[in-house]
This record gives structure tokens, sequence and C-alpha cells, in this order.
């Protein structure tokens, strides 16, 4: 922490691992002269101790007030007090409210499984490749129930993974003059592999910036399994009511006599409009989103969401009528089949982003058909082809060509 301090010079006091030095400087002369320009470097840790300090005195102040007034503790962390499942049908405002109070208690687990993709996303390294896997278990499991079981052991697999990043990332300190073997082997590992490794290097030390995206899903993944926790307290889901999923039995024609919500499709106030909207178009609107996932490129992978937008818009809204088994039996397909594409994708990353350029020389029809790209920057991909030499090749080309794109990919390939 000392060597982070801008008035210390690392090359004063850093070890010459050419030369052999029996005696090595102290900072501390310069530490105790410069003690008064630390005062920024305490700025925001005095931020957080203060924000601290704020929420013991609320919490207390909130104690002592209840206790003398004999008060008792609301069950639930709310701000508006009062507005419980039964207010959510009574319009915009009470519905607003009920979401204020309680939209992590029902969408939780959806937003934690959009921080894992966003994870995967951001990382698409050997990391984001655990973090696939572990997805991949979890959505396995299918029912909410389930899924419950085993969260714990989800929190725990992403605190250790985020732990066993952050001292990769610290690495061995340069002082001891010695190096990694994934550097010294007589088959030494390349920057990118290495990068992609999430390895730690001298030449290129992994990015401490993944570790906050762990950190965010951490959070939530914590919030969510006492979300579990609190689902299975009757006190609590008497206020935000249940989260139990219906049967897979049921025919959805007779679901109307299992719920107590009045029927909305007379449009009576406007949030009977938005339920409207979003149990007869959203439907719709989630085909167009695989379509448009399945028109963005052209590679194997997206002929799949065509094949699933095209079965989906053949029934129609009469699928919407079919058994509920039936209906989730092929939500099930779509998300598997989802999952199985984001870990390919992260996959072949590694080809893309470390191999891409003995790729483009033996296996130009393997990155057309996969449609391979390196989306992380950092890597060194000066020398490795790809689509920047694409883009260059077709650039130089006179505008009255007619030769076709798969006539002038050849020359990229090596043909």
């Amino acid at each position: 922490m000392m060597y982070q301090l801008k008035f210390i010079k690392p090359l004063e006091y850093s070890s010459n691992c050419t030369v052999v030095s029996m005696s090595a400087k102290c900072p501390t002369k310069d530490l105790v002269l410069n003690i008064s320009s630390c005062v920024s470097y305490w700025q925001n840790h005095l931020m957080v101790l203060g924000l601290l300090v704020f929420d013991v005195t609320v919490h207390r102040h909130q104690l002592h007030y209840r206790l003398s007034n004999s008060l008792k503790a609301p069950l639930t962390s709310t701000i508006f007090h009062g507005i419980t499942r039964q207010h959510f049908d009574q319009g915009i405002g009470p519905c607003l409210k009920f979401f204020t109070n309680y939209f992590y208690y029902k969408f939780g687990l959806e937003v934690c499984f959009v921080l894992a993709l966003n994870v995967i996303g951001q990382r698409m390294d050997f990391c984001a490749l655990f973090h696939s896997f572990a997805l991949i278990a979890v959505l396995s499991r299918r029912r909410r129930k389930a899924i419950g079981e085993v969260w714990h052991h989800y929190c725990c697999f992403t605190a250790s993974l985020m732990v066993i990043q952050y001292l990769l990332c610290v690495g061995i300190p340069p002082a001891l003059c010695y190096d990694y073997p994934w550097r010294t082997f007589s088959h030494a590992l390349t920057s990118n592999l290495i990068k992609w490794l999430y390895l730690p290097d001298f030449a290129m030390p992994p990015n401490p910036v993944f570790i906050i995206y762990d950190h965010i899903l951490l959070l939530c993944s914590s919030l969510q399994w006492q979300v579990f926790q609190d689902e299975n307290r009757a006190a609590v889901r008497l206020l935000a009511g249940e989260n139990v999923e219906i049967s897979r039995s049921l025919d959805p024609q007779a679901l109307s006599q299992y719920t107590t919500v009045k029927n909305f499709l007379h449009c009576r106030s406007y949030l009977d409009m938005v339920k409207v909207f979003v149990f007869s178009y959203f439907f719709w609107l989630v085909l167009s989103l695989i379509f448009i996932t399945g028109t963005t490129r052209i590679n194997i992978f997206c002929m799949g969401y065509l094949v699933a937008c095209f079965y989906f818009m053949l029934f129609g809204g009469n699928l919407l009528m079919q058994p509920v088994r039936y209906l989730l039996r092929l939500w099930d397909w779509l998300i598997g089949y989802t999952c199985l594409v984001i870990a390919m994708k992260n996959l072949l990353s590694l080809g893309s982003c470390v191999y891409l350029e003995g790729l483009v020389h033996n296996g130009c029809w393997l990155i057309q058909m996969f449609s391979m790209f390196c989306t992380i920057r950092g890597y060194d991909t000066r020398n490795g082809g790809g689509w920047d030499n694409l883009g260059c090749h077709l650039l130089h080309l006179p505008p009255s060509t007619t030769a076709s794109l798969p006539q002038l990919l050849l020359p990229l390939c090596g043909i």
C-alpha cells in the first residue's frame, strides 16, 4: 500500500534483478517528511467511515425510539410501510410503491442471472467459462424451490472465485527476482494466452477491473440468498406475496379459477392497460428479440434462434393455450440453448483472441461458421489478421469490383 503513494518512487527502492545488491534503501524518511500530503489518500476511506457511522447512528436512534415507545421492529426493511400484496392491484401508484418495496423480492433471481451474463460478456476468459458452467448448473434445477436449495453453493463459488482472482492480481513481489513458470518454460505461453487464462504476469498483468463485476454479482447473489430465506417465513409471504410457481399439470383455460385477481381485460384503469400489454403482447416482443438475435449475425448459432422464432410464430397465440407443462418445456429448451451458445462463444474466444492468426491461415471456415472475433480489448492482434485485416483488404479494392464477399474472403484465408 505504501508504494501506491505518489511521493514514493519505486525505482529508487526496488531491487535490480540483474545486479546483486546487499543493501536496500528504506523509504521511511520520505514517508515521515511527506506525512502531511497523505491526507488526500484518506478521503475515500474517511467517506466510507462517515457513511458507516451515519448508518449505525440511524440504526441506534430507531432502536431507542422503538424501545421508548414500545414499538416492534418491522418484519421487512421497506420504504412505504403499509403497502402489501393486497394493494398491488389498486392502481398505478400503489403498484409502484409495492415494487419499490419488494421488487428484488420478486425479480431478484432474474437480476442475478442478468449480472452473471454481464460478467461473462465483460470478461470472455477462463474465469468467465467457470461462470458459464455455474449458470448452467443453476438453471438446470429449473424450479425456483430447487434453485434456492443450491443457491448458497453458488454464492460460495462466486466468493471463492473472486478471492482467487484477487490473489492472482496481487501476484508475487517483483523484488524476489523470480519470474513466473509460464514465462520461463521452454514452450512459454504467449501474452494473449496468459491474459485469457487470467494468470499473473509482469509484462501483461491481469485486469483488476474484472473483480468489480464479480463483486456486484456476489453482492446481489447474497441479497438473493436472503430472499430465499425470507420466502420460508409466513409473515413475509403475507406482506410481499408468494413466489410459488403454478402447477405444471394445470390447463391454461382453467387458470382463472385459481387466481383472486379481477379480470383486467376490460381495462378499467391504467394499471389494467399495462397488464394487458404485458400478458398479451410480451410474448410477441420476446419473439421479436429472438428474431433480431438470429439475424444480427450470420453464423451457425443464430440459425437455432431463427428456427425457434419460426416455430413459435407458426402456432402464434394458440401456443399460449397449450398445457402449462408443454409451454414450459419449450421455454426450457430455448433457455438451455441460449446457455449453451453463451458457453460455446466463451470457449471460442480462446481461438478468436489468442489463436486467431493460426485460424486465419488454416481454419478460415471455422471463423466464418461461428463468426469468431475478439470483443475484449487488450489482446495483441497486430499480427493476428482477422476482421481488421479484412476491412483493410476490402477498402483497398477498386469500387467497380464484381467479386462477391466469399471471393473477397479467399485472400484473407490464405487461399
